[in-house]
């Protein structure tokens, strides 16, 4: 039985972006490389393989990799995957099989050329794995990659932020379906699965060569909104609930999000005041996203409005993230958040949310929590707002 293998099954695909683009983002490592003096890196997470090949992989128990040389790029993947890795990566592809523990160790031992300093990702290896290489390669010096490798993904090509709108574009289809849902008495899940498939089946029309996978909605009601990432549950609509919006379209690892309070039939008083703060928050936000401007500086300035409300206390998050090749279980760009902790200056493409968010316990009045978001690319002179779905009571109180 083999430990490692070729498998060029079928003909390669055709991938997210052109080759020029992954050609600049490879040239780009290897210039990082070359300043750390770094000989390999060996990427074990999504967002990383994804990036720089455009394969996506799924885990499922199982460790992947992609070898980066001055030479060669390679995905290492594993044999239950077939051909599909090989159809997939924009270079070469190494199979390992499962017949034996650790020929993912083998197969990297096969395409590590030069192992004097070799670069990994500290933020994503385990321990285990970790001392697996370093018994491997006993007279390497390991350096971390992962935060250089942050740095490229911050900054977003034409190419990137065009597929990133796409994809914004793709969740407003999300909000509209959802919205068209929501009828009293029909439970959070059904409302959620219209979604869901509205959006695949736009993905599968605007990019009818692409593969098909984990794209969700998230849709909350009453009490369930007090958490941004709350699950969706059976509860049923009923006549004055809060509810939370939340369509998340997923194009080859690209994260795009639409999110927005809606009230079912009416919305109460006290409910009204907080949501109206809460969109003062984000209108403001959306006038702060511009070149020059700190992650931490915008963050402190939200907070005031939200202190002159009295419900700073009841902020639950920071104010907006980064986008790109992430998901809800890989890819985060911590560098570039609204967070007070953040002094990231903001530079022509990026790609940030605003997304403001309170909540309030259940038994006060106006229980629930409540949030906005938008997309925006950051430009040479401000930035653009890529999400179109409206937002705020004038818009959002539906049935």
């Amino acid at each position: 039985m083999e430990n490692l293998k070729n498998i060029p099954n079928g003909k390669p695909v055709q991938h997210t972006f052109s080759d020029a683009e992954y050609q600049q983002r490879q040239s780009k490592l290897r210039q990082a490389m070359e300043a750390r003096q770094v000989d390999t890196v060996i990427f074990t997470s999504i967002h990383c393989i994804n990036y720089y090949s455009d394969f996506l992989y799924c885990a499922f128990g199982r460790p992947y990799g992609l070898v980066v040389d001055f030479d060669k790029v390679t995905t290492l993947t594993a044999n239950i995957d077939g051909g599909q890795p090989w159809r997939r990566t924009f270079g070469d592809n190494l199979v390992y099989t499962d017949w034996q523990r650790d020929n993912f160790f083998l197969g990297l031992k096969k395409l590590v050329k030069n192992s004097a300093r070799i670069g990994v990702e500290f933020d994503h290896i385990t321990q285990e794995r970790l001392q697996k290489l370093k018994d491997l390669f006993p007279q390497a010096d390991f350096v971390d990659i992962s935060a250089d490798c942050m740095q490229m993904r911050m900054i977003k090509s034409d190419e990137e932020i065009a597929h990133i709108k796409q994809g914004a574009a793709v969740c407003d289809v999300g909000g509209f379906a959802l919205a068209e849902a929501v009828k009293e008495g029909v439970p959070e899940y059904e409302v959620a699965l219209h979604s869901t498939q509205a959006m695949v089946r736009e993905i599968a029309k605007r990019y009818p060569h692409s593969e098909l996978m984990d794209t969700w909605t998230w849709f909350q009601s009453g009490i369930n909104t007090d958490g941004a990432h709350n699950p969706v549950t059976s509860r049923k609509v009923q006549k004055g609930d809060i509810l939370s919006l939340n369509c998340f379209s997923m194009i080859a690892g690209y994260y795009t999000a639409l999110e927005r309070t809606l009230f079912y039939d009416h919305c109460d008083d006290a409910s009204l005041k907080l949501w109206q703060a809460n969109v003062e928050v984000h209108e403001a936000g959306l006038q702060l996203i511009k070149p020059g401007a700190r992650c931490c500086d915008i963050a402190n300035e939200l907070n005031k409005i939200f202190e002159k409300h009295n419900l700073l206390d009841k902020r639950t998050f920071g104010y907006g993230h980064s986008f790109g090749v992430l998901s809800h279980y890989y890819g985060r760009e911590a560098g570039l958040e609204l967070r007070e902790d953040i002094d990231t200056v903001l530079e022509p493409n990026m790609v940030v949310s605003i997304e403001p968010m309170i909540m309030i316990e259940e038994g006060q009045p106006g229980a629930g929590g409540y949030r906005e978001h938008d997309i925006l690319v950051v430009t040479e002179n401000g930035s653009e707002n890529i999400t179109k779905f409206p937002y705020g009571p004038e818009n959002n109180i539906i049935g």
